[in-house]
């Protein structure tokens, strides 16, 4: 028996439907996306919500006050797109040339777009308010920070917060979250090692900055495996390394970058340490030095276990009791949600979108050029939505 608040999502498809392809067509990337904002400001209009703009960035902040007084929930969706050429083939493809909505951000929007629609209907029935939170520049921007330093929870302070994130690969129907970490924190590694340059054919004159470079490659990788315990996993990726600029000259400088991801903040900051250590003794050992920059990136995304219990309870109730299942590990990919979940107790889902054609063990992953999402989940995750704000305002619990 479908669940009357699914039933209600599905009557809103129309309009979900509507949004998510006009964003998808015109997508936005960073933290000025006027566009998008003008389309949510349009799509908001009518719903009785206090409406707001960021000022150093286009964020949309609204505010559904319930019948009753009570307590502030904030449900959250991200804005941005990527610097993707998309490939899908969809009648609504970006017509904007290497800009795409690869992560799903466009569904985040326009699912949070119809709760508040189906949440203004059911006004009567909230004992507190809604905090919408529309956030652009998710993609490495920090653009969840930028807005708790512009006062987003200064005058609404929420007791809880939920965030939905779309997944191609996990089974449409599902939606998987866990206590804890749940997403990994995300610093930028930027290495210059320095030696001396000479010709190639004489490298004892000089001090070949190029081995080094690559000494340390293997050094961090080891430093991972012998440093950081199983149980509290670390990754170190070096990306990108390049040198000089033709066969036979040794250059003075070698360059890498790559990333850092840990999931609690004690291995993180010890693994920063470690790399700086790592990094100047071995350039040391090749008669080099090294210039180590770690770029503080997203923190590790933790959800509250209470919250994470009554989204679980939420799910099946709506969705049904097969449609909860335990995320088995952590990612290690980062969120910006984070920041949110660091000052407020609350939870992030992924809720699975896998085109029923093929196996999300096949499907093209989030970020891909390829990514297609299944749109008939949509109505799950408007249901999902708006259904945390109605439990958690439903008065004392």
């Amino acid at each position: 028996m479908t669940h009357p608040l699914h039933a209600a999502a599905r009557l809103q498809q129309p309009h979900t439907l509507a949004l998510r392809r006009a964003l998808h067509a015109d997508p936005e990337v960073g933290l000025q996306l006027p566009r998008t904002q003008a389309a949510l400001l349009a799509a908001l209009d009518g719903l009785g919500l206090k409406l707001s703009t960021g000022k150093r960035c286009t964020s949309v902040i609204g505010v559904l006050r319930g019948a009753h007084p009570g307590p502030t929930v904030l449900l959250r969706a991200d804005m941005d797109a990527l610097e993707v050429s998309e490939d899908t083939g969809l009648d609504f493809a970006s017509r904007r040339p290497g800009v795409m909505h690869a992560c799903g951000h466009d569904t985040h929007m326009a699912m949070l777009a119809s709760a508040a629609r189906l949440l203004s209907d059911r006004r009567s029935e909230l004992h507190g308010q809604v905090l919408l939170m529309f956030q652009p520049g998710e993609e490495g921007l920090h653009g969840a920070r930028l807005m708790l330093e512009e006062g987003l929870l200064r005058e609404h302070r929420p007791v809880s917060a939920f965030a939905l994130h779309i997944s191609a690969t996990v089974a449409a129907g599902l939606v998987q979250t866990r206590a804890g970490a749940m997403m990994a924190s995300t610093d930028t590694l930027r290495v210059t090692v320095t030696g001396r340059g000479g010709h190639a054919s004489a490298p004892e004159q000089a001090l070949d900055p190029v081995p080094a470079a690559a000494a340390m490659v293997g050094a961090l990788q080891t430093m991972v495996g012998r440093r950081v315990g199983v149980f509290d996993p670390a990754v170190v990726t070096v990306s990108h390394l390049w040198a000089g600029t033709t066969h036979n000259i040794i250059p003075e400088t070698a360059h890498l970058e790559g990333t850092l991801r840990c999931l609690s903040d004690s291995t993180r900051s010890r693994l920063r340490e470690l790399v700086h250590r790592v990094c100047e003794h071995t350039a040391a050992a090749h008669g080099c030095t090294a210039e180590v920059s770690l770029e503080p990136g997203y923190p590790v995304t933790v959800n509250d276990a209470a919250v994470v219990e009554r989204v679980r309870a939420l799910t099946t109730d709506i969705l049904g009791p097969q449609a909860a299942p335990e995320m088995p590990d952590p990612l290690m990919g980062g969120e910006d949600f984070s920041y949110v979940l660091a000052e407020v107790p609350g939870a992030m889902a992924f809720l699975g979108a896998c085109p029923p054609t093929i196996s999300p063990l096949d499907a093209p992953a989030n970020h891909s050029n390829r990514v297609v999402f299944d749109e008939d989940s949509l109505p799950d995750g408007v249901a999902l939505l708006a259904g945390f704000a109605l439990s958690e305002l439903a008065g004392a619990r």
